[in-house]
């Protein structure tokens, strides 16, 4: 089954705006990461959704902000169906870490995902987390000298 991950990146106060996940718990059988480690905020689309309108819904769902898209900046192929987009994005409006997406409403499926915390990374601590995807954090870091 395709699945498309739209995710974007906000400059605000001095930095990004990334979602530092903690006690992520190793799963079998698959390769996703576990531990302590930052993702750029996003999901998969639903159905009739734009790309755009994806990175929005998704960023005010983890964040509690509104944003606007501005440019997609990067994309990778990460198998045979399964596609990632990452947009640059500019704040709008509303209080950053007041989402209420499903990440914190307490949904048992949830339950071994670990914690997710809105933060707000600078950009000289960027090059020094571990942050996913990392195809996506080494062009950033790229693109930051």
């Amino acid at each position: 089954m395709k699945r498309i991950r739209v995710a974007g990146i906000i400059e605000m106060d001095g930095g990004y705006a990334l979602m530092h996940r903690k006690n992520v718990k190793q799963t079998p059988n698959t390769e996703k990461p576990y531990g302590e480690y930052y993702v750029f905020p996003g999901g998969g689309l639903e159905e009739n959704e734009t790309y755009e309108e994806g990175v929005e819904r998704e960023i005010l769902e983890e964040f509690g902000i509104k944003v606007k898209v501005k440019e997609q900046i990067y994309s990778r192929r990460v198998n045979e169906e399964n596609y990632e987009y990452l947009y640059k994005c500019e704040y709008v409006s509303g209080e950053f870490g007041t989402g209420t997406g499903p990440e914190f409403s307490g949904d048992p499926k949830y339950k071994d995902r670990g914690e997710y915390i809105p933060e707000i990374v600078s950009k000289e601590k960027i090059r020094n987390i571990r942050l996913f995807p990392e195809e996506f954090a080494k062009q950033l870091i790229a693109n930051l000298k």
